[in-house]
């Protein structure tokens, strides 16, 4: 059984009429997994305990963050009012990522549906992250005893600015980050490997960039784990994304991020990562895709016992 790691929290806190982050999409995404006759099993996380996060963020941010007293300008430059509501999802979120390493590690590979918070720095949060779940994920990864070296695959169409600047002086956690990069954010600190693409990016040219690029860090780095953000805001109809993938692109990203994991014997934590449409139905074909390949790489014979996995 292919572990899927999820809570109700995700799509439930308050925000304002019209904004931009696509809450309900986790719930969407969930709603559609359990419709289908898949081999996957489920578990809910526990709150993390805030105390964890200061092995990676400021003390103080940490603190004034939980306790509501963060000022209104870097609240702001998250991009979310503050509630009781927010932080509880977030630090529900946060467990969910570490139980995802956890599961991935026991059996070879495990999904989140949510996470990818790879803009929060350690002393501030942006662009909807408030904490970074990959470095806190990575951290966890290295205190297991087969862990060693964790290696983060960002495929956001989003910079993994927050997880550049955290993992910069460390050695024990390598990234890498595939992005646009004529978007967000203006300021890109430099990843370990950073392949950022032109605005139109197709699915052709994307996929031949990438695939040698994941090869070379999976041969030059030998990472005893994977962290995946699986982000789909790359499609070609995303309204933040800027790019021309197509859905089929994204699958073949997918199972090429798991087959190499897998000829490897490496474990893979995956994060369905950002994907940004008013339509949030929408969303849900693509992220499923990540499923799918998931199942269709660690499950033999998976068409026969499932025929509608392909489509």
């Amino acid at each position: 059984m292919l572990p899927v790691i999820y809570h109700s929290i995700y799509s439930d806190f308050p925000l304002p009429d019209g904004h931009r982050y696509p809450l309900q999409k986790y719930q969407l995404l969930k709603t559609y997994i359990e419709q289908q006759p898949w081999p996957v099993q489920s578990f809910e996380p526990e709150i993390l305990n805030s105390d964890t996060l200061k092995a990676i963020h400021d003390a103080g941010y940490v603190d004034a963050l939980i306790t509501g007293s963060l000022p209104l300008v870097k609240m702001r430059r998250i991009g979310f009012p503050w509630s009781h509501a927010l932080i509880q999802r977030s630090l529900t979120s946060l467990g969910g990522t570490t139980l995802t390493v956890d599961k991935a590690i026991e059996q070879g590979v495990a999904i989140h549906l949510t996470g990818g918070y790879h803009h929060a720095h350690h002393d501030f949060g942006s662009g909807f992250c408030l904490f970074n779940d990959l470095i806190l994920a990575a951290n966890h990864a290295l205190s297991s005893p087969t862990i060693e070296k964790v290696l983060i695959v960002d495929c956001d169409v989003h910079h993994g600015d927050g997880t550049a600047t955290l993992a910069q002086h460390r050695s024990d956690i390598v990234t890498l980050s595939v992005h646009c990069d004529k978007n967000f954010p203006s300021r890109k600190p430099e990843s370990d490997i950073d392949l950022p693409m032109p605005i139109g990016t197709d699915s052709e040219s994307y996929l031949r960039e990438f695939i040698p690029c994941l090869t070379l860090a999976l041969a030059l780095h030998q990472p005893d784990m994977v962290i995946y953000d699986a982000g789909v805001d790359i499609h070609t109809d995303d309204e933040l994304g800027y790019m021309s993938v197509c859905q089929a692109g994204i699958a073949k990203r997918d199972s090429a991020v798991f087959a190499a994991c897998k000829a490897h014997q490496i474990p893979v934590a995956a994060v369905i990562g950002g994907g940004y449409r008013t339509d949030q139905t929408a969303l849900v074909p693509l992220h499923a895709e990540l499923i799918r390949a998931a199942l269709k790489t660690y499950f033999s014979n998976l068409e026969t016992h499932y025929p509608n996995i392909e489509s």
